[in-house]
């Protein structure tokens, strides 16, 4: 009887103490970029500067051309400066202009870039052979696809033990 309770208490089973957890995702992300364009206008700027000189637009004296704006591009028109200090005396005048972009008459095509000094324009995407896989053992098969696509595998296994 002793050996018979012995042999029970031997085969009783015993909690365990330890908890185990493990956890397997997976996935695969394939995307085809949309065309896109942006583009930024450059605005037109003049400046004139000057001592000891006058300045005329041509009819008025003492005045700089107001110019004229075409397609959203300033013009200055002609500005003619004559020295007004005596002989020996100093003088200087500074001009400088810089032209800014027309403004565009429809929204930009891509393929077709508009007359813009900042331009960035990306095609779409083709899709062409894009494919991607992941195997119950984990493997990751991914197959390039054509321009501006772009194919992301992976697979996360995570094992915790407290």
């Amino acid at each position: 009887m002793k050996k018979f309770f012995l042999l029970l208490a031997l085969a009783t089973p015993l909690p365990v103490l330890s908890d185990i957890s493990h956890s397997i995702s997976s996935s695969i992300s394939l995307t085809v970029g949309g065309a896109t364009t942006s583009s930024e206008r450059l605005g037109s700027s003049f400046s004139i500067s000057g001592t000891g000189v006058d300045v005329t637009d041509g009819t008025t004296a003492g005045t700089i051309s107001a110019g004229t704006i075409t397609s959203g591009v300033y013009s200055p028109g002609t500005i003619a400066a004559t020295q007004n200090a005596t002989s020996g005396e100093n003088f200087s005048f500074s001009q400088s202009y810089t032209q800014g972009d027309a403004l565009s008459t429809s929204a930009p095509t891509v393929g077709e870039v508009p007359n813009f000094s900042d331009i960035t324009s990306t095609a779409g995407g083709t899709a062409g052979d894009l494919a991607g896989s992941i195997t119950s053992a984990g493997v990751i098969d991914i197959t390039a696809g054509g321009a501006n696509t772009e194919a992301v595998g992976q697979v996360i296994s995570t094992l915790i033990t407290n």
